[in-house]
């Protein structure tokens, strides 16, 4: 129970000179409000996508080595602006893990929870990421995160479907634990949350890219916005809440028929502010959809996010807003940096020593930038980060089948699974987990690990396609190939933009595909999987089946898991390795030029951008004729209907004439 002020007391003794005395006190100001001012302000600090960023992340600023982001400076701004506002709410969108090395001890440590805890965060929700480690992962970080005493975020999710879930017997067992484990937690579709008299409804949902994103969680979850009406009206009913806040993964997108949170504030006018992630949107201003703010600072822990709104009518609307850099001008908070070193031993020490390294060694050099990871894809063709990417796999798997070594014709990495880039300087075993950081093998040890497939060369020309037509319209299927060149036109029609696609041999000759030939394709887990799903994403108007050396459909690519010396081919390993191979300079390996995207490109994608007719039309594939037949199909609807009226207007119009 909350202590009464002592002069409150003093009604009880029903003195009208002292009841007098104390209003009119009142009406001057000088006596504290007993009840809460529902005109106050309410202030909102927010983050979202931060993936597991304890540590700053090195860049080069006008030629001079920076840091940005990071746990520490990010506790330190936290801090001051409630120096300034102290009842904000500070919440979190989700995907708080999977990035960095710390993510190593998801399942045994839930450092990332854990911290959130350490940082002072009231609530967060459920991202897609967080399921990178399977049902089973999750289920054990929670308990972990339980076991640990610490301090924790309120934990929100409300449309999982459990009923659907619990009836698949495939899903069952482990979605019980999962369902157990989360019931022990405390996990509620939504929480109120009182700061300063304000009773904030905080509620969480995953959307449905998150929700595609995320194969492996092994759960079913209902539409987001029929949740979110749902649990809107229970909150209306139930709490008498001042203001309802939405932690949602499903993120914004350019087209406002695209973007998730837009159709949701829309669909769901009640949601008075949607923290957005997913996408890792930076918005300088919040979007507006009625009476609905919707805010993202971005991904990494680069920006934090301050919101303030003020009462207007029956609803709040926004009063400022702000993006902070996490920038070297921000003092580190030493508390939060201790728990950091904690944690940074206990990774050392729990999973690098597997592989026989530590999380500061060197394990190259660079004397120039890479693609910063904020800017790497935004625009489409060849990138040298992914191409340094892509090369590594084929030379790790080499080493690793020694003897029963099968030549492998090209390798690929999507955009979606490259979490990191390089900066000039040294290159430590940190950096590179952080480039490839994501999943889990069957091996139970995290890392995605490669597998080896077989393609025709007919779907090796679709992948190049996909990477062409695809990729702008969803950027997370934008590919990098080792061992395959191809041209492309961007102002020919959509799915027929490449017009050549050749192999490369290791001499640097090109050599033409064949459609029927079966080639050896190197990539990671979860790309190859993804691959194999272009043909439901496309409706049926893609294809690519990946196949065994024989030729048949692959239905469990963790048979196809390439193994050194017994133990799963990690991806990041296999980047390490060809870092560690080039030539040293000063006795530390350093990349070549060759990788320098400033002194030119590798031609592993050329693009033509002429608008001639002969270069729209030149090697028309099935796929053009197919929509070319649609639009004929098209124009004929629309034109033998209309002459059919025209003729007759004309026949009587004549007819008339000779009836006069």
């Amino acid at each position: 129970m909350r202590h009464i002020p002592s002069f409150v007391c003093l009604f009880r003794k029903r003195s009208k000179p002292v009841i007098f005395f104390l209003l009119l006190l009142l009406l001057a100001g000088t006596v504290p409000q007993v009840f809460p001012d529902t005109q106050a302000d309410i202030s909102i600090i927010f983050t979202h996508d931060m993936h597991s960023r304890f540590d700053p992340e090195r860049v080069t600023v006008d030629g001079k080595a920076a840091e940005r982001g990071g746990f520490a400076r990010l506790k330190t701004a936290i801090d001051s602006i409630k120096a300034g506002s102290p009842e904000s709410f500070l919440l979190d969108a989700g995907d708080f893990s999977m990035g960095t090395l710390y993510q190593t001890i998801y399942s045994k440590e839930a450092s990332e929870l854990r911290m959130l805890g350490r940082m002072g965060f009231d609530a967060t929700t459920l991202g897609n990421h967080e399921f990178d480690y399977r049902t089973q992962g999750l289920t054990d970080m929670i308990s972990a995160a339980l076991a640990s005493g610490n301090r924790l975020p309120l934990l929100t999710t409300a449309n999982i479907d459990w009923d659907r879930t619990l009836a698949d017997k495939s899903r069952v067992e482990k979605a019980r634990d999962l369902k157990a484990a989360l019931e022990r937690y405390g996990v509620s579709d939504y929480f109120i949350v009182e700061k300063g008299g304000i009773k904030a409804a905080i509620f969480g949902i995953n959307g449905k890219e998150s929700d595609r994103y995320a194969p492996l969680s092994g759960l079913y979850f209902k539409d987001q916005i029929k949740t979110a009406k749902a649990v809107v009206a229970k909150i209306k009913a139930e709490a008498k809440a001042d203001i309802i806040i939405c932690l949602s993964h499903s993120g914004t997108n350019p087209d406002p028929k695209r973007s998730e949170d837009v159709l949701l504030a829309a669909g769901v006018p009640d949601i008075d502010v949607i923290v957005s992630g997913h996408t890792h949107t930076v918005l300088e201003k919040p979007i507006i959809v009625g009476k609905t703010a919707i805010v993202s600072c971005g991904a990494y822990t680069f920006n934090l996010g301050f919101l303030k709104l003020k009462r207007d009518g029956s609803r709040y609307k926004v009063a400022d807003y702000k993006l902070i850099p996490i920038r070297e001008n921000i003092e580190k908070d030493m508390d939060t940096e201790l728990s950091i070193l904690g944690f940074r031993a206990l990774v050392d020490k729990e999973y690098l020593s597997l592989f026989g390294h530590s999380s500061g060694e060197v394990l190259a050099y660079t004397d120039f930038n890479f693609t910063p990871i904020d800017r790497f894809g935004e625009a489409q063709g060849e990138d040298t980060l992914g191409n340094l990417i892509s090369d590594a796999y084929i030379p790790a798997v080499k080493k690793a089948e020694g003897d029963r070594y099968r030549k492998v014709d090209v390798a690929v990495v999507p955009l979606g699974v490259i979490r990191g880039s390089f900066t000039k300087g040294p290159i430590t075993v940190a950096d590179v987990f952080n480039v490839s950081s994501l999943g889990i093998g069957p091996d139970g040890i995290p890392g995605y690990p490669l597998v080896s497939i077989y393609l025709t060369g007919k779907e090796l020309k679709t992948a190049a396609e996909i990477d062409i037509s695809v990729s702008p319209l969803m950027i997370d299927a934008r590919l990098y190939m080792s061992g395959l060149a191809y041209r492309y036109n961007p102002h020919r029609l959509l799915l027929n933009r490449v017009t050549e696609v050749k192999l490369v041999n290791p001499d640097g000759s090109l050599t033409e595909l064949d459609d029927s030939k079966l080639y050896r394709v190197i990539g990671g887990l979860y790309s190859c999987q993804m691959l194999g799903a272009v043909e439901a994403v496309s409706h049926g108007i893609l294809k690519i089946e990946p196949k065994d050396e024989n030729g048949s459909p692959i239905t469990d690519f963790e048979k196809h898991i390439v193994y050194d010396n017994g133990r799963e081919l990690k991806e990041w390993v296999a980047l390490a390795e060809y870092l560690q191979s080039f030539a040293p300079v000063n006795g530390i390996p350093s990349i070549p030029a060759y990788y320098n995207q400033l002194q030119g490109l590798q031609g592993r994608k050329v693009e033509d951008t002429s608008r001639s007719l002969a270069a729209l039309l030149e090697k028309p594939n099935k796929i053009f004729f197919i929509l070319l037949g649609v639009v004929l199909l098209v124009l004929a609807i629309i034109i033998v209907p209309a002459s059919l009226v025209i003729h007759r207007m004309r026949r009587k119009r004549s007819g008339g004439g000779r009836a006069k």
